[in-house]
């Protein structure tokens, strides 16, 4: 009997280092635009659009498509997840409730968008290094702004496009929709 427990004890930590370690997507921590603490566990079990946004770069345009791509999927599950990021020359330089504002009134943004967080650098925020590190299966640094992360229902990566693949794009659809279950 002393066998079992000290086996299931062994176990217990192997899994609590193993959760430690390599948190899902879910529970990492994270702030919405309005600096609320929260996570993505809102929204598991969803098809997830995670896109590092700025106001003033030349993709800012793609807001409007994200939007579109949002409230044509939101029924069937999707959640397109906006994370401002002033990583890329210094493109979204305002506070996040100006950013709220802007987004709102400029793009009708009606998708859930977080706050300010870095990507590059030393310390990039704990999102961005596990859908960019070594583990990722989609690995390597973000190169700007509007770069989309598509994460499964279970919450897994499964496929990423750059800042010049438009939200819209017929690529970007049809993993969208193979995501979805379509």
């Amino acid at each position: 009997m002393k066998l079992f427990s000290n086996s299931l004890a062994i176990l217990f930590c192997m899994l609590t280092s193993a959760i430690a370690a390599d948190p899902a997507l879910y529970d990492i921590a994270l702030q919405d635009i309005d600096g609320k603490a929260t996570t993505l566990k809102a929204h598991e079990g969803k098809v997830l659009l995670l896109v590092n946004v700025a106001s003033q770069c030349g993709a800012t345009p793609q807001y409007e498509k994200l939007e579109a791509l949002y409230q044509a999927g939101k029924d069937k599950g999707l959640v397109v997840c906006g994370f401002p990021c002033n990583d890329f020359g210094g493109q979204e330089p305002a506070a996040p409730a100006e950013i709220k504002t802007f987004c709102s009134t400029t793009y009708k943004v009606t998708f859930p968008m977080f706050d300010k967080l870095a990507i590059l650098g030393a310390t990039p925020h704990p999102l961005y290094a596990a859908l960019t590190g070594k583990d990722s299966p989609k690995p390597g640094p973000v190169g700007w702004n509007f770069t989309k992360f598509l994460i499964s229902r279970e919450g897994k990566i499964i496929d990423r496009f750059d800042t010049d693949v438009e939200p819209d794009a017929p690529e970007v659809l049809a993993a969208i929709d193979k995501a979805l279950g379509k």
